[in-house]
């Protein structure tokens, strides 16, 4: 018999229309800079040097739906400018604008200086995410626009590595990283040494990354973007427009810290900094951090070459314990994206030769970082890390010419199960031949997976003294793993019905002896006293982070919530939706205030067996108040299933027996299902 801590009475957890809960609190964190050593922030230029800010306003949902691209255009209108500074702005990709001045369903030219905005053109058919449209845009900045110094400024939803930016509303088109690099190519000189933009930036998501800047090579002195999905706020164009209007000295590096501490202080003004990040880069420091991440993706294929089943589940725990962006679950969607340094520390004894070059490398590409809290694992660049091994996503990486080859051939290994041809004189140490461009296995060859996980698949747990159930895995069977999560079921017997609570990585895990432990303790997330399906997106040192779905008001989206160390409390950021079709991070991050109406969702099934999967059910509808709270409550008497999930590095899982455990009062009788 299991002893437990009753920590709050509730009735019964009543079977399908249960309620759990989860609670907002204050948060007690800070926000924090990070500056590199050899950063320089003194002005570089004449304070009569001349500005043009190039403003490419692919205003898609975020304005149809919010008026978020309105929200930003007028607080540009709200800076003075001064004679030698003006901004081009090019708008489009919505299907309706919440100003009487922009049209919708079209693109339009404006030109704001020190005497006010003026329009400079209609255009009938210009699809934003397209490069033509881009390259169009560039073309008539460079024609009619002529300046010592250019800014370029890309404001949409944001991808990453795979998806791109500026989704257009009206076609469905959006730019990859390919298509940025062909328009400006197009246009512009590369130049290392002097490159036509001093700054080009993203006021989208998660497209902080080391291809985005790979893909910038040439064309700018500084990059500034964000790791993390940006809250609908963005960046702050009063404060970061205003710095340069007052101050045309100020070099690139300059006006990325302007762009940088302004989106913090409106992310703190509007209560969405908890997890936002920007960071800025200087691209002279892009060969370096080249040759750093290259020789790091060719000792991982390497090494893996030797030991596949080894190195990729070694690497594939580095990359779960590694700061990574957008969710990376099955309730969010995937982005692929993880921090570089926090995996390459986490990779230290798993990469020795390249792992510190690369963590040094991007700390000082890497001359300027602000971030919340809930963020501070990170460095501020980001790379593709394939956590579902799904292989469209791997295909849209391998077509983009910035990412690297050894990484396209490591992703290549770990997906198809075999080494494309590519790899072969990278793993010799060699340069390859070719442009770099891999592709995918013909269509109808048999799969070779690395990891068969059926074997662990209905692994029976044990039960030791204390009445804790327990999982002992072989070295082997470790090799196929990356991470082991807990699945809690309620199970209504008398009601012929399984709802599903949700999965956690609260184990008693040790990797080193193959040990995995239960700590089941009859309490679980509730949302203002109403039990709710919770997923664990991330594992951080001081806090982890969940997802938890909803419906906000009729609108089906994602809790996100952290749980904090210090204060042992669940915090609440917000709502958002998850990653679209398309790739793309959701910017709207929703506060929740008094008179929301939340509907839980759960997945249930029948005990007997009448379907064939967990389906999506909405359980509970209520509408909180001003302080909503998540917390752990008590599940309440009843039965209770516990499976330990077993994931491979290819995004396979497989489920142990199923340990039931009894509540009763404060005691829990432990037993196993045969």
């Amino acid at each position: 018999m299991k002893k437990h801590t009753q920590y709050l009475c509730l009735a019964c957890l009543m079977i399908a229309i249960a309620a759990l809960g989860f609670t907002a609190s204050g948060c007690i964190a800070s926000n924090e800079t990070r500056m590199a050593s050899n950063a320089d922030f003194s002005d570089r230029y004449s304070k009569n040097d001349t500005w043009v800010i190039h403003w490419y306003l692919c205003g898609t949902d975020l304005e149809t739906d919010d008026g978020a691209a309105t929200t930003d255009f007028n607080e540009l209108l709200d800076v003075e400018l001064p004679p030698n500074v003006k901004v081009l702005i090019q708008t489009g990709g919505a299907k309706e604008w919440q100003n009487s001045t922009v049209p919708s369903e079209k693109a339009a030219r404006y030109l704001y200086d020190s005497d006010g905005l003026h329009e400079l053109e209609k255009i009938q058919y210009a699809d934003m995410g397209t490069p033509n449209t881009l390259e169009d845009f560039l073309r008539y900045g460079q024609e009619n626009c002529p300046a010592d110094h250019h800014v370029f400024v890309f404001w949409d939803h944001g991808g990453g590595s795979t998806a791109g930016v500026c989704y257009d509303e009206l076609t469905g088109h959006m730019l990859s990283l390919n298509d940025i690099r062909q328009a400006f190519e197009s246009v512009c000189q590369a130049s290392a040494d002097n490159p036509p933009f001093e700054l080009i930036g993203f006021d989208a998501c998660l497209m902080a990354s080391y291809d985005t800047a790979n893909t910038l090579s040439g064309l700018t002195r500084y990059m500034v973007a964000s790791e993390e999905i940006e809250p609908g706020n963005g960046w702050y164009y009063t404060g970061w427009v205003g710095a340069l209007a007052q101050n045309p000295a100020m070099g690139g590096a300059g006006l990325g810290k302007a762009i940088c501490d302004s989106y913090m202080e409106g992310c703190e003004d509007a209560d969405t900094d908890d997890a936002a990040t920007l960071s800025l880069i200087d691209m002279a420091r892009l060969p370096a951090l080249r040759d750093a991440y290259e020789a790091f993706g060719v000792e991982a294929l390497q090494k893996a070459a030797e030991h596949p089943k080894k190195f990729f589940s070694a690497f594939g725990r580095n990359a779960k314990a590694a700061e990574n962006y957008g969710g990376n679950t099955r309730d969010q969607g995937y982005s692929d994206m993880v921090d570089l340094a926090d995996l390459a520390k986490s990779s230290a004894e798993l990469l020795p030769m390249t792992s510190p070059k690369l963590v040094k490398a991007v700390e000082e590409a890497v001359i300027y970082n602000v971030h919340g809290f809930y963020r501070d694992q990170g460095s501020g660049l980001s790379g593709f890390y394939s956590y579902d091994n799904d292989e469209d996503s791997f295909k849209s990486y391998a077509a983009q010419k910035a990412a690297p080859l050894s990484h396209k051939c490591l992703y290549y290994y770990l997906i198809y199960g075999e080494l494309p041809k590519e790899a072969t004189a990278l793993i010799k140490g060699q340069s390859p031949s070719g442009t770099g461009a891999i592709a995918p296995p013909a269509p109808g060859t048999p799969s070779r997976k690395i990891f068969d996980v059926a074997s662990l698949e209905d692994l029976q747990p044990d039960i030791d003294s204390d009445g804790n159930a327990f999982i002992r895995l072989t070295e082997e069977q470790m090799d196929m793993l990356s991470s082991i999560h807990c699945n809690l079921i309620y199970m209504g017997m008398e009601d012929n019905i399984l709802l599903y609570l949700g999965s956690d990585a609260d184990i008693d895990a040790d990797w080193e002896t193959g040990l995995f432990k239960d700590n089941f303790r009859a309490v679980w997330p509730m949302l203002d006293g109403h039990p709710v399906y919770i997923e664990i997106t991330a594992e951080e040192d001081g806090y982890n982070l969940y997802s938890i779905p909803i419906k906000l008001n009729g609108m089906e989206c994602n809790l996100q919530a952290s749980y904090d160390f210090r204060d042992e409390t669940f915090h609440i950021f917000g709502a958002r939706k998850g990653i679209d079709s398309h790739g793309m991070g959701d910017r709207n991050l929703i506060k929740l205030k008094k008179g929301d109406r939340i509907t839980t969702i759960h997945y249930a099934m029948t005990i007997s067996g009448d379907d064939e999967d967990f389906q999506p059910v909405e359980v509970d509808t209520f509408t909180i108040g001003n302080h909503p709270v998540l917390k752990e409550e008590s599940v309440g008497d009843g039965i209770y299933g516990y499976l330990f999930e077993f994931i491979t590095p290819g995004g396979d899982s497989a489920l142990s027996t199923v340990v039931q455990f009894t509540v009763n009062g404060n005691d829990i009788i432990t037993s196993v299902d045969d």
